[in-house]
């Protein structure tokens, strides 16, 4: 009877610290989720058919406390702040060439705009995106059709330009 509480004692804990352990530390679902999850499977069951009824019931019950109090103790430990991300980013990207292009621009792909990609654009390379989700080959005429924040909306330009950025 010893050894039966020795051996569903040791399955079932190495299966909480095995499910912890994929909760708190490791993405997704993982071999240490699935094993934890089979130890305190087959530990309750071992607990079930060598010791009765009554110390299945008992097993499960400790093993649900268990598995409860150091899921909330590792959330309360200050170990989980050392290891969160708490880092806030507040740099920007500079659009300050943005602001020297204008509606009505004309200028040409450095690549293809597949939606998106590079734009020169009076001697300028931008990130620039097709205005209808269109394909444009590198080397193709465009002309400026909206300017964001973040980059310009181009469409294909049909008549000659100067290809020189």
């Amino acid at each position: 009877m010893t050894f039966n509480i020795i051996i569903v004692a040791t399955v079932i804990l190495l299966g909480i610290l095995f499910l912890l352990i994929e909760i708190f530390l490791l993405p997704g679902i993982s071999i240490a989720g699935i094993a934890g999850l089979v130890f305190i499977i087959g530990g309750i069951a071992y607990a079930y058919v060598f010791m009765g009824t009554a110390a299945g019931n008992i097993t499960l019950l400790i093993s649900a406390a268990i598995l409860a109090g150091g899921f909330i103790g590792l959330l309360r430990s200050k170990t989980m702040k050392k290891i969160a991300l708490t880092k806030e980013i507040d740099s920007t990207i500079d659009t300050g060439d943005l602001k020297k292009i204008q509606i009505g621009d004309q200028g040409i792909t450095l690549s293809r705009l597949n939606p998106m990609g590079k734009v020169g654009i009076k001697g300028l390379a931008v990130e620039g995106k097709s205005a209808d989700g269109e394909l444009i080959d590198e080397g193709t005429r465009i002309e400026v059709v909206k300017v964001n924040p973040s980059n310009i909306i181009v469409k294909r330009k049909e008549t000659t330009i100067d290809t020189s950025f």
